[in-house]
């Protein structure tokens, strides 16, 4: 006996991981997650490539994450640094819609959204494509390693190989302008970030979508622990109606004409064979169901075959599995969906939207910001007068270059003018240009004359000249800045 079965008598804790070869399958659920895969895989490796014309003074990449310029780009939507509550907010959205999906329809994202989901059902069906369904790969991982096992391996790894550098080559496709970056990738002038990236990405592709698969579900993902949480009574979740299965038979023939009793599942194991983690619903809710509705689909199969009704296995809550337990209708699945929790995770989801919708149409698109000297705060000039000085940088969201009417209003005898100007130039209004889609920063000097010791306040106000030249319609908007004039 070793030192860890004295610790353990009943036996070790944990067991060696038997694979998992599901078996191909027809039917809604199967479609759905064909339709959902290929989506999401397009948006993925597609969108980099998808071009957005921004005039000649941005990039003209629909989606990109330039992380030199320090913006975010999302269509017709740029975001700043200083903008960043609406990534925040995005993530927000993200959150509550996991919350408002789990709360509906347990772990449908899991099922059939979630990278390793998509990733991992596309690893699989390469693998059907080269090996055959479950009872030939069954086969082939029990025979022993020949020279026909060897090269349908080497070919299986190699397409999976292709899909990990493809996907990780997509991903810095986002962070800088696509067609560049591939031909800098390929003749090996990109920067050595984006090679360490594409091989991180590959190797944990390959890795996680080929080998590991349901053990990242069932041990390594945290999200399956977090939603029991979130689930309640009324959430659908795969469930297998024993109250209609039990007794299982094998004899259906052989039951009916002994006059048994007997339930509607033949114990085929159909369910178990399809399953992606190798879960047996019959056994009732477990951590390793990932609500993907496939053993919905081939217990859906079998019942039409046998001429008995569907939905053995089917999407149920805690509740309706009660009812119906005691003979009680279905309840319409419209009104298992539509109740004050998931009404309430969606008004916030939605609502959340909607206001960062509003104050992306109203957001100004100039701003200004100041501040002021602190040595010395005021510097008295030979005739008298007094001056004080501010560094002010002019924020130009537009895409273009933009002239402005700088103007002060108050302080009455005051004038300015900036670093890029003679004092002898001095105005109450100056004309400024600003470079497009970047911070102007000048500093500016303000004289007044001699008065009592104080502050005064006043106000900066930069008017654009050629608002009617934009299609934004924030862009006619005059940017304001209170400061105060410092005498001693």
């Amino acid at each position: 006996m070793s030192a860890f079965d004295f610790i353990n008598p009943a036996g070790p804790l944990y067991a060696k991981r038997e694979p998992v070869f599901p078996r191909a399958v027809k039917g809604r659920y199967r479609q759905l997650k064909w339709a959902v895969m290929v989506f999401c895989l397009a948006v993925y490796y597609i969108t980099p490539w998808i071009r957005w014309d921004r005039g000649p003074y941005a990039p003209d990449q629909a989606v990109l994450i330039d992380m030199a310029n320090r913006r975010f780009y999302m269509f017709a939507i740029e975001i700043w640094p200083q903008e960043f509550y609406y990534i925040a907010g995005l993530l927000i959205m993200a959150g509550i819609g996991l919350f408002l999906v789990t709360s509906a329809v347990g772990r449908a994202w899991c099922g059939f959204a979630c990278p390793q989901t998509v990733w991992t059902d596309l690893f699989q069906h390469v693998e059907r494509w080269i090996d055959g369904d479950r009872n030939a790969q069954l086969k082939l991982n029990a025979a022993p390693w020949t020279a026909k096992k060897l090269g349908r391996r080497l070919g299986k790894w190699s397409i999976w190989l292709v899909i990990a550098v493809a996907t990780g080559g997509a991903w810095i496709f986002y962070f800088a302008d696509a067609p560049t970056l591939a031909n800098q990738f390929i003749t090996g002038d990109a920067a050595f970030v984006a090679y360490a990236t594409v091989g991180v990405l590959t190797f944990t592709t390959f890795t996680l979508g080929g080998f590991m698969r349901e053990q990242v579900c069932i041990y390594m993902c945290p999200w399956p622990r977090i939603q029991t949480a979130m689930l309640d009574e009324k959430s659908l979740i795969v469930t297998y109606r024993d109250w209609r299965g039990e007794p299982r038979t094998q004899g259906v023939k052989k039951a009916a004409a002994a006059g048994e009793k007997v339930g509607d599942c033949i114990d085929c194991n159909g369910c178990v064979a399809v399953c992606p983690t190798g879960v047996d619903i019959r056994l009732g809710p477990q951590l390793g169901c990932i609500n993907c509705g496939l053993c919905v689909d081939a217990c859906d199969d079998v019942m039409t075959k046998l001429n008995r009704p569907r939905g053995l296995i089917d999407f149920l809550n805690l509740d309706d599995q009660a009812s119906e337990r005691a003979g009680a209708a279905p309840v319409p699945l419209l009104k298992t969906l539509l109740r004050p929790r998931t009404l309430v995770y969606f008004s916030l989801w939605g609502s959340i939207g909607l206001v960062m919708l509003f104050t992306l149409g109203e957001r100004a698109r100039l701003v200004i910001d100041s501040a002021q000297d602190r040595n010395p705060i005021v510097v008295t000039m030979s005739d008298g007068r007094v001056r004080n000085g501010w560094t002010v940088k002019f924020r130009n969201m537009e895409h273009r270059p933009r002239t402005i009417n700088f103007t002060m209003a108050g302080l009455p005898g005051g004038k300015m003018w900036t670093d890029t100007m003679a004092s002898r130039d001095a105005a109450r209004t100056i004309t400024l240009k600003l470079a497009p889609d970047a911070t102007t920063r000048l500093h500016l000097y303000v004289v007044a004359p001699r008065g009592p010791a104080g502050e005064t306040p006043f106000t900066l106000v930069a008017q654009p000249q050629d608002a009617a030249a934009s299609e934004s319609p924030s862009a006619s908007r005059q940017a304001v800045r209170d400061v105060k004039f410092v005498r001693q």
